[in-house]
């Protein structure tokens, strides 16, 4: 019997910076702009996932993430139902159901604009109320629950990565009272030794975990993804 055809794994936008796009774009004047904000917005200018993403509609980059991650992991099943922590401004939302996620709830600090075929709270994930909120919403165990929180930033690296795994250590809370048997979670890291705690957790807790550093993931960033699939079961 002949093999089904192999996805497409996503690869950065025909025409970006890695295809010889010319001369990068260097903004003219900072005005009021700081450094940082300078070099942010030419980041911007220069990315070729960001100009793909406003080609294909999707709310962020972000979106080329998730997609990199489903190609080569298979997370996002027809039908399946996706919790998605973090939400704003939408990117991760639009590309599970793009690939076939039968319902989406999502929540975020943030105010998000409708979505069709998603419902998304406006809340703090944090709240011991929040995740029996979601699971109303969703009707159901999870497939999949995706985290792409990441903390407010004070500049202090020892501090925000705390902050990170603190976010990390609630979603995983969440998955291990939600997911159903055989389930996935995705959750943002950053590089560092504190999520080796996280990562044996993760072990003991799924059949598979893994470190992915998604292509539209910016090489200076220290960010990866946990990839952990396979749940076993509320303990």
């Amino acid at each position: 019997m002949d093999e089904p055809p192999r996805r497409r794994l996503v690869r950065p936008p025909a025409g970006g910076a890695q295809e010889g796009r010319g001369q990068p774009v260097r903004l003219k004047t900072a005005g009021r702009r700081t450094a940082s904000s300078q070099a942010w917005l030419e980041r911007q200018l220069n990315d070729p996932f960001v100009a793909e993403a406003k080609a294909k509609g999707y709310r962020s980059r972000a979106a080329f993430k998730l997609l990199e991650i489903d190609d080569k992991r298979g997370l996002i099943r027809p039908g399946a139902r996706v919790i998605d922590l973090g939400s704003a401004p939408g990117g991760w939302i639009q590309a599970a159901l793009e690939r076939g996620a039968g319902r989406v709830v999502g929540v975020d600090l943030l105010p998000v604009d409708p979505i069709a075929g998603a419902e998304i709270l406006q809340a703090d994930f944090t709240d011991p109320a929040a995740g029996a909120r979601l699971l109303e919403r969703l009707g159901a165990a999870p497939d999949l629950i995706l985290s792409d929180m990441a903390p407010n930033t004070t500049g202090h690296r020892q501090t925000d990565h705390l902050r990170i795994v603190g976010l990390i250590e609630a979603a995983l809370d969440f998955a291990e009272q939600a997911l159903r048997p055989g389930g996935a979670l995705v959750a943002k890291a950053f590089q560092g030794g504190e999520t080796a705690a996280i990562i044996g957790r993760l072990k003991r807790t799924f059949a598979e975990v893994r470190h992915v550093k998604p292509k539209a993931s910016r090489a200076e960033s220290s960010e990866v993804y946990l990839v952990a699939e396979g749940f076993r079961g509320a303990g």
